[in-house]
């Protein structure tokens, strides 16, 4: 038996993946200290009070777009490591797919790189490990890397997040349906992570 939500037609699921879109939408375009739930409610097609039937708070609704976004990103990671052969291959791989999904996912992933200061301090830590996992994959490969001779790399720590930041950063000014298509940024990326590591 399906629940109705009390905008009348709705299912509570569909009710709730409205409102989780139209808030993606909102903290895109405005920030999330810009948007009110009365935008959010609005763009769902919903009154003020359905927000808070399906979601406690405006940031709890941030949370699940930042905690989804963010194993998204770690599957693309970890899928990317596993698909190359040698440490350079591994780096260049991920670097190469995690550019590709900021930049077609990107304006969730303007939330979920932008807005990790907005969270409380418990969603803030839940991240956090998110964050230190995908961090992890590059570090391992850049130290395979170096232990094998294939890699130069001085400082393991900040060149993973220099390598990283190249995709992350790119949500600044991507924008999807662009000039410049998603693989093309994805492939100049890995290209640089390829000269800024290989031997």
């Amino acid at each position: 038996m399906t629940s109705t939500s009390p905008e009348g037609s709705a299912t509570l699921s569909d009710a709730r993946v409205r409102l989780l879109e139209a808030a993606r939408q909102a903290f895109a375009e405005k920030g999330y200290a810009g948007t009110t739930t009365r935008d959010i409610a609005s763009r769902a097609g919903m009154s003020p009070a359905a927000v808070y039937v399906h979601h406690r708070t405006k940031e709890d609704l941030l949370f699940e777009i930042s905690r989804a976004g963010h194993i998204a990103a770690l599957e693309v990671i970890g899928d990317a490591d596993q698909s190359g052969s040698n440490p350079l291959e591994r780096v260049t791989s991920m670097v190469r797919e995690f550019s590709r999904w900021h930049a077609i996912k990107s304006r969730t992933g303007r939330i979920v790189q932008y807005e990790f200061g907005s969270l409380t301090a418990e969603h803030r830590a839940e991240i956090a490990g998110y964050r230190r996992r995908i961090e992890a994959h590059v570090r391992e490969a850049l130290s395979d890397g170096v232990a094998d001779g294939s890699l130069v790399v001085d400082d393991i720590n900040g060149t993973a997040l220099a390598l990283l930041s190249l995709s992350i950063d790119l949500v600044r000014w991507y924008e999807a349906g662009g000039k410049i298509a998603p693989d093309d940024v994805a492939e100049l990326h890995a290209q640089l992570a390829r000269k800024m590591v290989a031997r």
